[in-house]
Order: C-alpha cells, then structure tokens, then sequence
C-alpha cells in the first residue's frame, strides 16, 4: 500500500497524457507478477523476447500471464 500511496503524487504530473496510462499499465503487470511469486525483471525479459514471434491467434499467448507463466515456463 505504501509504493502506491507514494507513486500517486510522485505520478500526478508525468508529462504526457498517454504517459499515466502506461505507468498504470507497468505497475499493474509488475505488481500481478509480485502477486504470483514471479521475478518481474526475469517475466518481463522472457516475455519481451518472445511476443515479437508469435500471433494474436497463437493458443499459448494465454500462458504469458504471470500467474501461468511461473507454472509454464520451463516448457517453452
């Protein structure tokens, strides 16, 4: 609760419209990644690298959530 608390003023003003989103949107995949156990660096890495190769239509995007990913990970 304290980050948050303290990312809410420090975020009030970030420059850019789009910017508060995107912030909401990193903090939000970093903290779902807390949530399950997962390293967000070692998730976000992995992740990266492979989004690039796959398609909207691919069956193991869904294994990219952090709570699916941790579980799943070795088999890719």
């Amino acid at each position: 609760m304290r980050p948050t608390k303290l990312g809410m003023k420090n975020w009030l003003f970030v420059g850019h419209p789009q910017a508060g989103q995107r912030s909401a949107i990193i903090y939000t995949i970093v903290q779902n990644c807390k949530t399950h156990g997962v390293d967000p660096q070692a998730y976000l890495q992995d992740v990266l690298e492979r989004l690039p190769h796959m398609k909207t239509t691919d069956p193991d995007l869904r294994l990219l959530q952090p709570k699916l990913w941790k579980q799943n990970r070795a088999s890719f």
